[in-house]
């Protein structure tokens, strides 16, 4: 049997990174190759404590800030740049990967790269958006952009108000993404993500990978019609979940110093953890979702 070959794209930033490498781990562990890119600054700063896992490669593409980003640069001007330079780089890795013989199956990407997707779909290569936010949050924008904008917009200006969207529980403004919020200063975001959504839409029913497990989000994940939303999560280390790899205690690609949550971060904790162990365990939900994901990969298609 060939080895399926996956190309990983991710935002170089820490949220970004961390759910990726555990879906890279993921794939592994089903018998699958990975080659991670992500930025040549980000991909700097990594954490390198312990040698890559074998099966898990790294290729680093300039986004025109190797030195890293500053906060007075200009963020739109940052996204022009990166997806200019990310784009040349992509096509080459392709290109290139498939001449040595060890062409890519299918490339997954995270939201803010939507121009991979079109490099994939430009060279052939099946794509598919590893959302590594909960499901709830992907269905929010959705309705945001398809006849619920106005409804979102007037009740963000009232905390007590309830938000009623379709298949979804009551919600507050507090429920909602920063990005619909008035204090929200990146302007550049919520465009990005209407792109995002409005090519999902174009596909012929397109399945997105969402940092989620079944029994967490089970309404979440059917909400949406047009998207097949498919829970692969929790992506967090083994140590922590499953305990198949023991070593497998930290990320990885850790940017900045993590710090402990607070007390309600806490509530519930055992409960939801122990069936995240169930989702992630050989046979459970989000086990066998990757699988089905990555069978189908044999037959041509993300």
């Amino acid at each position: 049997m060939v080895q399926r070959h996956f190309l990983l794209v991710t935002f170089p930033a820490q949220g970004h990174i961390n759910p990726t490498l555990q879906f890279a781990k993921r794939l592994i562990s089903l018998g699958a190759h990975v080659t991670f890119a992500t930025s040549v600054s980000a991909y700097r700063r990594m954490t390198k404590s312990s040698p890559p896992p074998n099966g898990l490669s790294f290729a680093s593409f300039s986004d025109g800030y190797d030195d890293g980003v500053r906060p007075e640069d200009d963020p739109e001007n940052y996204l022009n740049v990166l997806k200019q330079n990310g784009s040349k780089t992509l096509t080459d890795l392709i290109v290139s990967s498939a001449n040595q013989g060890r062409p890519f199956n299918c490339l997954v990407y995270t939201v803010l790269l939507l121009w991979a997707a079109d490099v994939a779909r430009e060279l052939h290569v099946p794509s598919a958006l590893l959302w590594i936010q909960p499901a709830m949050v992907l269905d929010i924008y959705y309705y945001y952009f398809n006849g619920f904008a106005n409804v979102i917009s007037e009740d963000t200006k009232d905390p007590s108000c309830l938000i009623q969207l379709p298949g979804l529980p009551l919600l507050t403004s507090r429920d909602l993404p920063s990005f619909f919020l008035a204090s929200n200063t990146h302007a550049f975001a919520l465009p990005m993500v209407q792109a995002l959504i409005e090519a999902l839409e174009k596909e012929t029913h397109p399945r997105v990978l969402v940092n989620t497990f079944d029994a967490l989000e089970p309404k979440a994940l059917t909400a949406i019609k047009k998207l097949n939303l498919v829970g692969v999560g929790p992506l967090i280390p083994s140590a922590f979940l499953d305990g198949n790899d023991p070593s497998d205690k930290s990320f990885g690609g850790d940017l900045i110093q993590s710090f402990g949550g607070g007390e309600e971060m806490r509530r519930n904790a055992k409960k939801w953890k122990e069936l995240a162990r169930e989702a992630a365990k050989e046979g459970g939900s989000s086990y066998n979702n990757l699988k089905a994901f990555v069978d189908k990969i044999g037959e041509g298609s993300c």
